[in-house]
This record gives C-alpha cells, sequence and structure tokens, in this order.
C-alpha cells in the first residue's frame, strides 16, 4: 500500500515591507506603533531594519533598528542587520565607508525570522527607488521578500503626488499594498486638513488611514490600530 504523504509544513506569516513616499516621513514611529498594536491584539511580531544609515559605534538607543526591537520586545535582533556610518542612502554610504552588502545575506536572515506564528516588519530606507545597493532598491526588496506594502507618507504639502507616484509604481511593478497611513507632522500646514480626503476621493481598492502628531508610543499604537488590522493574519 501506498505511505500518505507527509503534510506540507505551515507556511510562515506574510512579510510586511513598510516604505516610505520619501524620507522623514515617520516610518520608524509608524512601525513601531504598529509593533505594540499587534502584540496588544495578541499576534507575535518580529520587526528589523535591513540597512540603518547615520550609525555610529556602539550602538544608540536612538537608531531605529534599536527603537524597533524595544516597541516588539525581540531578543534578537536587537539592532539593524548592517549598520553603516553617514547620512545618505544606503549605497552611498556603504560606498563611502568601503562596506561590501550582501544583499542575499541580508534578504536570508529577514526570512528567516517568519515564522507560521511571527509576523515580520520589516521598515526600508528611504523611497521605494532609495538604492539599498547599486542594483537593488526598495521594489527589489519587496519582490525578494515577497513582501506585501504599508506605504507611510507624511501628511503635508505634496504629499498627493507622492503618494500617487508611489502607488502608481507599485502597481507596475505588481507588489501587494495593505494600505496607506498618512502621518501628520509636528507642524501642519494649509494642506494637512485635506490630504486624507483627496487621497481617498483619487485612489481606490486601497485603504488609507490618517495618524494624528503623537509623542507618546501607548497612545500611537492605538491610533495606528486599524492599519495593524491590515496585516493581522
Amino acid at each position: 500500500p501506498s505511505r500518505e504523504e507527509e503534510p506540507s509544513p505551515p507556511e510562515p506569516l506574510p512579510i510586511t515591507l513598510v516604505v516610505g513616499t520619501d524620507v522623514a516621513v515617520g516610518k520608524t514611529w509608524i512601525t513601531c506603533a504598529l509593533a505594540r498594536a499587534l502584540r496588544e491584539a495578541g499576534q507575535q511580531v518580529v520587526a528589523v531594519k535591513p540597512l540603518e544609515t547615520g550609525c555610529d559605534e556602539p550602538s544608540s538607543k536612538d537608531e531605529d533598528g534599536v527603537r524597533l526591537a524595544e516597541a516588539t520586545g525581540q531578543v534578537a535582533p536587537r539592532h539593524s542587520l548592517l549598520r553603516l556610518p553617514g547620512h545618505a542612502a544606503p549605497a552611498v554610504a556603504a560606498a563611502s565607508s568601503g562596506t561590501d552588502i550582501d544583499y542575499d545575506n541580508l534578504i536570508s536572515r529577514m526570512r528567516s525570522l517568519a515564522t507560521p506564528d511571527t509576523l515580520l516588519l520589516v521598515e526600508g530606507a528611504g523611497g521605494l527607488l532609495s538604492p539599498l545597493t547599486w542594483s537593488d532598491n526598495h521594489l527589489d526588496l519587496a519582490h525578494s521578500l515577497d513582501a506585501r506594502v504599508l506605504l507611510v507618507a507624511a501628511d503635508r504639502r505634496g504629499t498627493i503626488n507622492h503618494t500617487l507616484l508611489s502607488l502608481r509604481v507599485l502597481g507596475i511593478e505588481k507588489v501587494p499594498v495593505v494600505g496607506v497611513v498618512l502621518n501628520q507632522p509636528a507642524a501642519p500646514d494649509a494642506s494637512t486638513q485635506g490630504n486624507a480626503a483627496s487621497l481617498v476621493r483619487l485612489v481606490e481598492q486601497v485603504p488609507i488611514v490618517t495618524v494624528p502628531h503623537l509623542t507618546d508610543p501607548a497612545l500611537a499604537a492605538e491610533a495606528v490600530k486599524e492599519a495593524a488590522g491590515w496585516l493581522l493574519p
């Protein structure tokens, strides 16, 4: 008699790449808030930044990777997978410091963190086309990880164009988008009150939430609960 086939091992939970429409839109703050909200919902979560620039030795509590680990409570990794000096795109910072970026190794390390029980959040470094290496950007990262994207945009003048451009290229590249988080700045401008409504009219089939400017991590976790719900299995 034929032996019964062994069941396939369970698939890891989907990986979510958190990427911005630009630099300084609040990706780290939003990713930390999402991690806390997911934990409060009972979901195991690990958050990691593969490449971080502007880093000194030793690592600082103000680094993005350290803040992500604090938000999830994870034992490892406790900081970004590769830390680089210099405030520039990773490819530029690596070239300036004479560092070789092993892209495939970074992908392998990140994939190992996603399990059937653990949801992995990956925070990018800059916008979609910001170069991670001279041949790989965040679109390539999304494809390499089979990741879905959560787009973070700053709720300020110019965000409509930046958000639509980002969504257009994600659509062209056939990268799934779970939603857009419109992050309000500390100093709102004349566009801040109307950007969300405009984007809702212009964007179909992609949910959009607005998160107010906050400085309390617990309040931020509460503010992103709807967006965290997009990520739950």
